[in-house]
């Protein structure tokens, strides 16, 4: 196996069985946190041999045990495990291939994340600097059908350069050198949605200015745990220091505009309680 294909060294003080029952713990947490439902999602560690161990096809994360884990080599072939291997084995081996410092990948459906993902939104607005420390942007690919090779040619242009994606009309895929940091990138990432949500309903989001970002991103390392690399902005739909979503088609430009609108009743009527409440 190639020395680059293997994790440093500190990552060669787990044992096999370790990462097992890790997989089994941050699956049941994904289960529990209603980032995965039924069968939904699945995880993945690099081994020291250069292997990778992986969730089981057709399993609820919430229910595996250590010996339900199979391990595959960096070709996808099934080397050990008495069940199947997940059908999307492609996007977690597409991740270790690109990123030779990743050592875990975390794939499920986060709700919020998804639904941004449904509708076709990157979260990509500075809204939050712990947000911006800790994850950078998280762009959105393009549709694939999951378990297909074109999901893998799909995310190959983002992976290299972000710490988690959106997939759209699918879910969300995070990674990173541990398990534990990979499966809090997605909470992060969920969490960020929400947050994203809040500010849409407000209407009126005050996005950190690239100044103030480029202060955050040279802060990183000041920060313990934090070891992301991605940068905040998109590759495109930067401007003027504001993050912006490019209007793609006639349909882009309708919601935009139906969204302004809404904002601009919903500050209308805010505006009349108020000014009802001081006339009492």
């Amino acid at each position: 196996m190639d020395a680059s294909n293997r994790p440093p060294a500190e990552m060669l003080l787990k044992s096999e069985r370790q990462y097992r029952e890790e997989i089994c713990r941050f699956g049941k947490m994904l289960h529990e946190r209603g980032f995965v439902a039924a069968t939904d999602g699945n995880l993945s560690v690099r081994l020291a041999d250069g292997n990778i161990l992986v969730t089981p096809t057709g399993m609820c994360k919430s229910m595996m045990e250590a010996d339900d884990m199979v391990v595959v080599d960096l070709h996808g072939r099934q080397i050990s495990g008495r069940r199947g291997v997940t059908s999307e084995i492609g996007m977690h081996l597409l991740v270790y291939r690109l990123r030779p410092d990743i050592n875990a990948v975390v794939h499920a459906h986060p709700p919020t994340a998804t639904g941004f993902a449904a509708c076709g939104q990157p979260l990509d607005q500075p809204l939050v600097s712990e947000i911006v420390v800790a994850l950078g942007c998280v762009p959105l690919a393009k549709y694939a059908t999951p378990g297909t090779p074109e999901l893998a040619d799909a995310l190959e242009p983002l992976v290299p350069d972000y710490d988690a994606i959106l997939m759209a009309n699918h879910g969300v895929v995070a990674y990173a050198e541990e398990l534990e940091k990979a499966y809090m990138k997605m909470e992060t990432v969920e969490h960020f949605a929400k947050i994203s949500v809040v500010c849409q309903t407000l209407g009126t989001p005050q996005l950190l200015d690239d100044a103030e970002v480029g202060k955050l991103l040279l802060a990183r390392q000041k920060y313990a745990g934090v070891t992301s690399n991605a940068p905040m902005a998109p590759k495109n739909g930067h401007r003027n220091g504001v993050a912006t979503r490019p209007l793609r088609s006639f349909g882009d430009a309708f919601r935009e505009s139906k969204r302004l609108v809404y904002s601009a009743v919903s500050l209308f009527f805010a505006s009349a309680r108020l000014i009802t409440h001081y006339r009492r």
